[in-house]
């Protein structure tokens, strides 16, 4: 189907070149989109996987472990196509306070911001509140709250013209909009993401906004992954998922390069079915990846507990420090008892008996302050978070 470009270039001057900034057309793209033949079929099956994603949630002990869990694989995903080096032992350390020695690099500091932006979108789309320019703001102000970025306007719109590959706009790669078009562009998204008429698929709003927003690119920092967290938080309010359990950062990873290459494509051509086709492939793959991940950590949970259980009278500590260990996969024995309500030699008998069935391991070496982690359940989620 041939559109032509997706919006129009406007001249404007930065630092005294003329340059070509981009301004794209309101959504949804004129004429409509092409669900037809196999593109209906991909729309079906991301929307089956979508379901049985939602559902798995059903045979968790405690779903709330598994968001945990993934909002943090994600925050380390996300911020690894910006560059980060951080790893999930980084973060787990970084987020323990009692934690000494822990990472304190500016990588783990930006996936620490990440998970509370995520966490701040979440919490209040829960109480009610509106997925507006005004919480896009708030989540953006999470996100740059600390470290790098953090004199880059957090929370507010920019006001100066950015641009994307290139030393300087007059040789980039794209100019997004120019500063003082920004708020009417964000305008017009927020209000295509409330127009209940089109699409009719919340999957494909999340598809077209996702685009338009990382075309308006409306922040001096921190756009790709505002604009990955949009994804998530739009099918999560829009009714597709109970728990925000979808983040496409690996597959968009693994895809960098067509991911970028389709993103032109839609600028330059229009051609809003190309990018459609990827973003579909990428909700079912990864909503199928999420729903054998669940399966493979209850597989995990239900065979440890077995062996625990198989302990007999030293069974019934061991198995709750092993409850605390799934809560957070990288624990101290303060944390323990915090959580379990044990004395400290009941706390510590009960993580030695976890460690020598193989399941808890202290991997400090120091003779206080020690930390042990559960590998088996950290090696599960660290699958695909090897830096790029």
């Amino acid at each position: 189907m041939e559109r032509g470009p997706s919006g129009e270039y406007q001249v404007t001057v930065v630092g005294g070149e003329r340059v070509q900034a981009f301004v794209p057309s309101r959504l949804p793209p004129q004429p409509a989109l092409d669900l037809t033949g196999d593109r209906q079929l991909l729309l079906e099956r991301a929307i089956l996987a979508l379901g049985r994603l939602d559902s798995i949630t059903l045979l968790l002990p405690d779903p709330g472990l598994f968001l945990y869990a993934y909002v943090r694989r994600e925050a380390i995903l996300s911020s690894q196509i910006e560059g980060t080096q951080s790893s999930l032992s980084d973060l787990l350390l970084f987020e323990l306070p009692e934690a000494p020695g822990a990472p304190l690099h500016e990588d783990v500091v930006e996936v620490s911001n990440y998970v509370r932006a995520l966490e701040h979108g979440m919490g209040r789309l829960k109480n009610g509140f509106p997925l507006s320019n005004r919480l896009i703001r708030e989540i953006h102000a999470e996100l740059l709250s600390r470290g790098r970025g953090s004199q880059k306007l957090p929370g507010e719109f920019r006001r100066s013209q950015n641009w994307i590959g290139g030393t300087r706009p007059g040789n980039a790669h794209f100019v997004p909009p120019s500063p003082e078009t920004v708020e009417p562009c964000m305008a017009d998204l927020e209000r295509f993401i409330h127009d209940e008429s089109t699409p009719s698929s919340v999957l494909l709003k999340a598809a077209l906004a996702h685009v338009q927003f990382e075309t308006i690119h409306p922040f001096l920092d921190g756009n790709g992954r505002v604009g990955r967290l949009l994804i998530a938080l739009l099918l999560h309010d829009g009714g597709a998922l109970s728990q925000p359990l979808l983040y496409l950062s690996l597959y968009f990873k693994q895809h960098r390069g067509e991911y970028y290459r389709l993103l032109d494509l839609v600028r330059a051509n229009g051609d809003w079915e190309a990018w459609l086709d990827f973003f579909l492939e990428g909700v079912e793959t990864t909503a199928n990846g999420a729903v054998y991940t669940a399966r493979r950590l209850v597989e995990q949970f239900q065979g440890d507990e077995a062996k625990v259980q198989a302990l007999g009278r030293g069974a019934s500590s061991a198995l709750r420090v092993l409850d605390a260990l799934r809560e957070r996969p990288l624990i101290t024995l303060t944390e323990v008892r915090r959580r379990c309500g044990l004395t400290f030699p009941t706390a510590t008998a009960g993580m030695q008996a976890l460690e020598v069935l193989g399941i808890a391991r202290e991997f400090t070496g120091r003779r206080r302050n020690r930390i042990f982690v559960y590998d088996r359940y950290l090696d599960i989620l660290n699958e695909g978070t090897e830096p790029l």
